[in-house]
C-alpha cells in the first residue's frame, strides 16, 4: 500500500513538472511570435528598399494567392501582395466606367523620367477618363510610385510584382549567394544554376523582364477583382510609349471593326510592328503581324496564350515578345494578325532598354526629354469604318524556328514562370 501511494505521489509530481514545462515552452513560443511580429512590422515600416525613400504601409487584407513554392517568404513581397488588393484611386472623381471601356495596362520598371512623359501623354488622351488605368510595377520604387499617385485624370490602380528579383536581394529570384555567374562550371565552382544554350548563367535584372510580363498577364486577366470578369479588350502599353490624344478612341473603333473587317485578327495595335515606322498614311486599315507597342486583345486570346505556358516558360529567350513571336504564336496553327490604322497612335521613344535610364540624369533621352510632334490629325479619330483592310503577308521578323537569344536557361526561372501560370487557376 505504502509503495503504491508513493508511486501515485511520484506520478502526480511528474505530471506537474510536465505541465510546468509545457507552460514554459508555450510562453517562450508566444514571446518569440510577438518579437518576430514586431520585428517584421518594424522592418516593413522603417527600413528602406531599393528605390524607396518612404515606409510602406501594411494593409490588412486577405491574401489573394499563395507564394510560389520556389520562393521563401519575403516581408516586402507579402506587403506588395496586400497593396495589390487596394481599390483603384480617384473613385470619387470617376465613380463609373463606360460600358464599352477598354482597360489600359501600363507596365513599368524603374525609369521615372520615361514614366512622367507617358503619364503626361495619357493625360491628354480623349476618353481616358472613361476607363481604368492599371500600372504594373516590376518591384517597388518610391519615385515611380509617387508619379502614379499624382494621376487625377482617371481611375488608377497600382499593382506590384511581389516576386520581382528587385525585391529579393539575397535569394532567388534575385541573386543567391551560391549562384553561378557568367560561364561558371557548376561542378567546378560548386555553384547553383543551369546555363542557357550559349553557356551563360542567369542575370536577375534581365530575366525580370519576362517574369514581370508573365506575372502581370496572369494577374490582370485572372487575379484582380477589377478585371478577372472583364469580357472586353485590354490595352497594354509600356513606360517608353508616347500615347497620342486619339489613341483611346482609335482603339475603341479598331476593337469594334476587328471582328467585322478582319476575323483572322487576334488583336488590335496602336502602332506598326516595325517600331521605327510611323505608318503608311493610307486610307485603309492594315492587318499585319502583332506588334509590341500598344497592343490589345480579349479574354479568348488570353486563354489561347495561357494554354501555351509550357512553351512560353521553356523557350530560351529573356524577351517576352520574342518568345511570343518565336514559339507561342506559331503554335496557334495559323498566322497571328493584328488590326491597326495606317498612322501611329503610339510611338516608342526610349533609347535604352532593360532597366537602364532609372536616374533622371541618365535617362537615355535626347537633352533629357523627347521631341514628339502632335499634329491636328493625331488629336482626333483618324480611322474610318468604311476603309478596306490591306494585309501584309510573309513579313520579316522573328518566326517559328528561331532558337532565342538565351538568358533563360535556368531551371528555376522556368519553374517559377510555370508557377505564375497556376497562381489563379
Amino acid at each position: 500500500m505504502a509503495s503504491s501511494k508513493k508511486g501515485r505521489i511520484k506520478d502526480a509530481a511528474f505530471r506537474r513538472l510536465v505541465s510546468l514545462a509545457l507552460i514554459t515552452v508555450l510562453g517562450v513560443i508566444l514571446l518569440l511570435v510577438l518579437v518576430r511580429t514586431n520585428t517584421i512590422s518594424s522592418l516593413i515600416n522603417s527600413d528602406t528598399y531599393e528605390g524607396s525613400t518612404e515606409s510602406i504601409e501594411i494593409i490588412e487584407t486577405k491574401e489573394l494567392t499563395v507564394i510560389p513554392k520556389l520562393i521563401l517568404h519575403n516581408e516586402l513581397s507579402v506587403v506588395l501582395k496586400k497593396k495589390n488588393q487596394i481599390p483603384p484611386r480617384n473613385l470619387d472623381l470617376f465613380p463609373k466606367l463606360a460600358k464599352d471601356h477598354v482597360v489600359v495596362v501600363l507596365y513599368v520598371h524603374n525609369r521615372p523620367q520615361y514614366l512622367q512623359i507617358v503619364i503626361d501623354s495619357l493625360s491628354h488622351v480623349e476618353g481616358i477618363s472613361e476607363t481604368l488605368l492599371i500600372v504594373s510595377h516590376d518591384g517597388y520604387f518610391e519615385e515611380m510610385n509617387k508619379i502614379v499617385e499624382s494621376i487625377k485624370f482617371c481611375q488608377v490602380k497600382q499593382i506590384f510584382a511581389p516576386y520581382s528579383p528587385h525585391i529579393f536581394t539575397d535569394s532567388f529570384p534575385g541573386v543567391s549567394p551560391n549562384d553561378c555567374k557568367d560561364k561558371d562550371d557548376p561542378v567546378e565552382k560548386h555553384c547553383e544554376g543551369t546555363p542557357d544554350q550559349y553557356g551563360n548563367h542567369r542575370d536577375p535584372k534581365i530575366v525580370s523582364l519576362k517574369h514581370h510580363w508573365w506575372w502581370m498577364m496572369n494577374t490582370v486577366w485572372d487575379g484582380l477583382e477589377e478585371t478577372r470578369q472583364h469580357s472586353g479588350h485590354i490595352l497594354f502599353i509600356e513606360e517608353d510609349h508616347f500615347i497620342y490624344p486619339n489613341a483611346y478612341r482609335n482603339m475603341q473603333l479598331l476593337v469594334d471593326l476587328k471582328s467585322k473587317k478582319c476575323p483572322d485578327c487576334y488583336a488590335a495595335n496602336l502602332a506598326p510592328s516595325e517600331v521605327k515606322s510611323r505608318g503608311e498614311g493610307w486610307e485603309s486599315l492594315v492587318a499585319e503581324r502583332m506588334g509590341n507597342v500598344g497592343y490589345a486583345f480579349n479574354r479568348t486570346v488570353w486563354g489561347k496564350i495561357h494554354k501555351k505556358a509550357a512553351g512560353f516558360c521553356s523557350f530560351d529567350d529573356y524577351n517576352w515578345d520574342i518568345t511570343m513571336w518565336s514559339t507561342v504564336y506559331p503554335s496557334f496553327g495559323s498566322p497571328v494578325y493584328t488590326l491597326r490604322g495606317s498612322r501611329s497612335s503610339a510611338i516608342h521613344f526610349g533609347k535604352c532598354g532593360l532597366h537602364q535610364g532609372h536616374h533622371r540624369n541618365l535617362a537615355c533621352m535626347d537633352n533629357g526629354g523627347v521631341n514628339i510632334v502632335v499634329s491636328d490629325i493625331d488629336k482626333v479619330t483618324n480611322i474610318k469604318p468604311d476603309w478596306e483592310v490591306r494585309k501584309y503577308e510573309h513579313q520579316a521578323g522573328y518566326q517559328g524556328g528561331f532558337k532565342g537569344w538565351g538568358g533563360w536557361g535556368d531551371v528555376r526561372d522556368r519553374e517559377l514562370c510555370l508557377e505564375f501560370a497556376k497562381l489563379y487557376v
